[in-house]
């Protein structure tokens, strides 16, 4: 028999009955019934329940025995009785008498229980990772990762893309996110970055003659967390075609999405084609440019019927630059009153104004907004958004980017509080048309508004003859549920339409030569048109794993502060390593009291 198992502790069934088995595992739960002693054995695969008789050899060390310990016990598999079996184990239909047990490895005290769904504080959790992963939950999903990835290295490779590996030591990029720099040791003074994507790789694989590449690549970017994205590093599903359109990355990448989101979710699953979204359409919709389309609710611009009326606040606003947005509210009217009020103090919780309602009753309008509108203007905004005879709409009035902003939150809100959002269903999305171009407030010119290297629609052309701020661009993000999965373009290949784009962004042809080089003179000796994207593996792990935050489904995850309590990175080096790598250190200025 093998040292330590002859099955798993997810294996054993009543076939199994009458056999001596040895298995190995954690002691995930104890229960002393007087003359029994029953320990529930964990290893990755499942749970065996193990029992100790009072006159075996073994039943005072397995009293002692503690949590979380490890141990090898060999016995005899026996069935249940039948008011005894456990439907929800694989294993449930047995039971192990032990015959023989060792200890391999003891347990000490618990800074935080395995078994069981209780709580504990983030620091706790990361500092002893190695036993929150024990915990099902967080275990399964670790699985679940693993299996996601291998699910999608399967279709990639069956639609004949070829795995790389692009370099984790490159060039720092004055585009993006801040760089994690690593000191060049051999060359003092210089610095290597870790890439943030491997952008300008993968393109230039293009470049090199090769066609369809993918790769599960690790990013790198020094930026703060939040629930969907972990500071530090992330991993995508990098992906990049030659001699395609638009239409040919999408058809390559919806059915490697379906495929995965159906093989490890019961839920309802959009069909490809997914439906596609202009940018602009998006932003007057639903608020911003990643939608969750399981909620019903459409935004609609209503200034128009603001402009000029009773309504002082709104017309005053709307004369000084501001725009009005409806934001519809089914059935709300069957609420009271202090769902609008509370709906509003929220808006201004968040930072804003305030959000005006009117609130239908039985077909009669009411509240301020439809007294001081007046009846004809009233009937109007109902008209225009299809109400109800008890439905209820917010408006959101400021400033375009502001209103827009507003709207896009009050959407998500309304239709969390009016139950309108499915948990049943994974809705995919891509948002195209994007502008190539934003005006810079701060800065006071022109910039690039989502990837520089993408190329523009129309081309040379489109920026010789256009208003920067009307140029499109072949880009498009996939959106599921509200949750950007996936950023990507048509990429700009010719040097000349490149250098054309970064000169109405400001950028000098000397500084994108410096800045950009290896790949401007790539595309000067032969770049095929191509194009790709992204997809997110940790966000998609989330979404099938219905978890709220991303650290979830992180073997090893940082806290907010991009910090790794279990290895207690990051730390201080030794004076000899910085003097290595000619570098000093600079203690930041003290707060003053």
């Amino acid at each position: 028999m093998h040292a330590f198992r002859s099955h798993d502790c997810n294996e054993l069934r009543k076939s199994h009955v009458d056999e001596t088995v040895k298995l190995s595992g954690w002691v995930h739960r104890k229960r002393d019934h007087g003359g029994l002693l029953f320990i529930d054995l964990r290893d990755n695969y499942g749970l065996t329940q193990c029992v100790f008789d009072v006159d075996s050899s073994c039943f005072a060390a397995a009293e002692a025995v503690r949590a979380e310990s490890v141990i090898t016990i060999i016995g005899r598999v026996k069935a249940r009785s039948d008011e005894t079996v456990n439907a929800d184990l694989p294993t449930g239909e047995i039971e192990v008498y032990v015959d023989e047990m060792e200890v391999q490895s003891a347990a000490g005290d618990l800074p935080l229980p395995v078994f069981g769904d209780t709580e504990y504080p983030e620091d706790i959790r990361l500092k002893y990772r190695f036993l929150d992963l024990r915990r099902e939950r967080i275990h399964n999903n670790i699985l679940l990762r693993s299996n996601v990835i291998s699910s999608i290295r399967r279709r990639m490779t069956d639609q004949g893309f070829t795995e790389f590996q692009t370099p984790i030591l490159t060039a720092s990029s004055p585009e993006g996110a801040r760089d994690f720099l690593v000191p060049a040791r051999q060359h003092p003074g210089k610095f290597y970055a870790l890439p943030q994507a491997p952008q300008q790789f993968k393109q230039l694989v293009m470049v090199s003659g090769f066609d369809k590449y993918f790769q599960i690549a690790p990013c790198f970017r020094d930026e703060d967390a939040r629930a969907d994205r972990s500071p530090g590093e992330f991993y995508q599903l990098d992906v990049e075609m030659s001699f395609v359109t638009q239409d040919d990355v999408f058809n390559a990448i919806e059915p490697v999405m379906v495929g995965v989101f159906k093989e490890f979710s019961d839920k309802k699953i959009t069909e490809a084609p997914f439906p596609r979204i202009p940018f602009k359409e998006s932003m007057l919709k639903y608020g911003n440019d990643k939608p969750d389309l399981r909620n019903p609710i459409e935004i609609q611009d209503v200034t128009e019927i603001f402009r000029g009326s009773g309504f002082g606040i709104f017309a005053n606003m709307i004369e000084n630059g501001s725009i009005v947005r409806a934001i519809p509210a089914p059935e709300a009217g069957l609420r009271s009153r202090k769902f609008f009020d509370s709906t509003n103090d929220w808006s201004k919780k968040e930072g804003f104004g305030g959000l005006g309602y009117i609130n239908i009753k039985d077909g009669v309008p009411g509240g301020p907004i439809a007294k001081n509108l007046g009846e004809e203007r009233t009937q109007q905004i109902i008209d225009q958004l299809g109400l109800g005879a008890n439905d209820g709409v917010f408006f959101a009035c400021d400033k375009e980017a502001r209103s827009v902003k507003l709207a896009g939150l009050a959407r998500t809100r309304v239709g969390e509080e009016l139950g309108l959002i499915k948990d049943d269903e994974f809705k995919f999305c891509w948002i195209v048309d994007y502008p190539m171009f934003e005006y810079d407030e701060d800065n006071k010119k022109i910039d690039f508004s989502h990837n520089p290297f993408s190329m523009p629609q129309g081309g040379m052309e489109a920026l010789e003859t256009k208003d920067p701020l009307d140029v499109l661009a072949y880009q498009y993000d996939i959106v599921c549920n509200g949750i950007e999965l996936s950023s990507g373009a048509i990429r700009n290949h010719r040097p000349d339409i490149m250098v054309k784009a970064f000169g109405i962004a400001g950028y000098s042809e000397e500084v994108v030569e410096q800045e950009f080089g290896g790949m401007l003179n790539a595309f000067k000796y032969g770049a095929p048109p191509h194009g790709g994207l992204a997809p997110g593996v940790d966000r998609i792990v989330m979404l099938l794993a219905d978890e709220p935050n991303i650290r979830e489904v992180i073997l090893f995850p940082m806290n907010q502060k991009a910090e790794d309590l279990m290895m207690n990175a990051p730390s201080e080096v030794s004076p000899k390593q910085l003097r290595e790598l000619n570098i000093r250190t600079v203690e930041p200025p003290k707060k003053e009291d």
